[in-house]
């Protein structure tokens, strides 16, 4: 179960971090987005993998830290308002430049070499 957790996480984090060094907007909100899922699950996986126990210390080996549930419900809000406010400047950015890529307007994305001059 625990190699299960990781290589998701692990994979969240990989495809997450590609898409936010995409130029479009797009794929960057999407990369942002996998990003907060996959650090939710890695809060969520700290509290231990037991399933069907109450998160109340009766005894010592069988409850499930309820922290790392409190710490995951209030990252998924952040996470959505987060989102939403990207969103929202990523439109507000098209609809002013009628493009949406993540770059400066006039910039160059290969260095000028003394063949270009």
């Amino acid at each position: 179960m625990e190699l299960l957790v990781a290589s998701a996480v692990g994979m969240m984090t990989t495809v997450g971090v590609y898409l936010i060094l995409q130029q479009r907007t797009f794929p960057i909100i999407v990369g942002l987005t996998l990003l907060s899922y996959a650090v939710n699950v890695f809060l969520f996986s700290a509290g231990r993998l037991v399933v069907d126990r109450p998160p109340i210390i009766s005894d010592a080996d069988a409850y499930t830290d309820p922290l790392p549930q409190a710490l995951v419900l209030t990252a998924i809000v952040i996470s959505f308002g987060m989102t939403a406010l990207i969103v929202v400047l990523a439109l507000r950015g098209f609809l002013e430049t009628e493009n949406d890529t993540a770059d400066l307007p006039g910039e160059d994305l290969a260095p000028e070499t003394e063949a270009d001059k």
